[in-house]
């Protein structure tokens, strides 16, 4: 499974590498010699897109990774890395692309060439593309790396399309003597840097709140409770926590047994948990159970518990 979702993560990245090489040169160089700032922006977004390939490229082999000894619980977390890495170099590219928006309307403005809203169009339908297939992508093999080149398409989409209606109001107020118009263009390369400013907040937060532990989506973990609780061994869920790492969950669970099993009749109960619960989650990786001892008095103590909670 390592091998296949390695060997997809290396394609996916890898085009995503391709395609923003060449988009970045086009945009550059068109939205330069075009005089089209939202273009000229869009491929500075492009070549922090190819950096990000290639951070990506050199990560997933790590994260692929079994565990070792050093790291017993794997190496999951070097996509989280990578992805806060991405939305680190996003925000920098953010900041310039709005910095040179604002210091441009200090400065008179000409039209942009109609050769920069071709290049903004490719750049649109393009990127439409690579988000749709990196995100199922992602999706199907829950790769944190994988979604962040994902989550880069998806900020490239809405800018190429911001770039190509800045520079069609550029042209227009050119050609119609409406010089409000011309300024379309750098309020595009405003925009622009909002978009991308967002996508890298979503990105740094969701890295922030993983590499902190923070627990798994409620339901899911809900779901896990109500497969424990199918085993009529089971008396009680005493505790159960979850986290993300990187692109698997691990689940530490502590539960009730009645008193006079053995351990052995204890090790198969929570065996077969485990494997149920691996069975119906194929994204949990590893499942930790303690067992702790239930006593007749304890089943007075819990339905006076639920007694109580429901006059409440």
């Amino acid at each position: 499974m390592l091998d296949v979702r390695e060997s997809l993560a290396h394609k996916v990245a890898w085009i995503s590498l391709v395609s923003n090489i060449i988009l970045m040169l086009g945009k550059i160089l068109i939205g330069w010699y075009g005089n089209s700032d939202s273009v000229f922006a869009d491929g500075i977004h492009s070549a922090a897109d190819v950096f990000a390939s290639v951070i990506v490229l050199i990560v997933i082999k790590i994260a692929s990774k079994p565990a070792d000894a050093e790291h017993p619980y794997g190496h999951g977390k070097a996509e989280v890395i990578v992805s806060s890495i991405v939305g680190m170099i996003l925000l920098v590219v953010a900041l310039y692309i709005a910095y040179e928006a604002l210091t441009g309307f200090l400065h008179p403005v000409s039209a942009p060439s109609i050769l920069a809203l071709w290049v903004a169009l490719i750049s649109y339908v393009s990127k439409l593309f690579l988000y749709r297939y990196s995100f199922k992508a992602a999706d199907e093999h829950n790769s944190k790396a994988i979604e962040a080149i994902a989550l880069d398409h998806k900020a490239d989409i809405v800018a190429s399309l911001a770039a190509a209606i800045g520079v069609i109001l550029s042209i227009i107020g050119g050609a119609y003597g409406w010089d409000f118009l011309l300024y379309g263009d750098k309020l595009a390369s405003i925009f622009v840097a909002y978009l991308i400013f967002r996508i890298s907040k979503e990105m740094i937060t969701e890295s922030y709140d993983i590499l902190l532990e923070r627990s798994i989506d409620g339901e899911t973990l809900k779901g896990i409770e109500s497969i424990i609780l199918t085993f009529k061994d089971v008396k009680r869920i005493d505790k159960i926590r979850a986290r993300e790492q990187g692109h698997y969950i691990l689940v530490d669970a502590r539960i009730s047994l009645f008193h006079d099993k053995t351990i052995k009749e204890g090790h198969d109960i929570t065996k077969a948990i485990r494997d149920e619960i691996m069975k119906q989650y194929s994204v949990i990786k590893e499942v930790l159970i303690h067992v702790n001892p239930y006593y007749p008095e304890d089943s007075l103590q819990d339905d006076e518990k639920n007694k109580n909670n429901n006059q409440l």
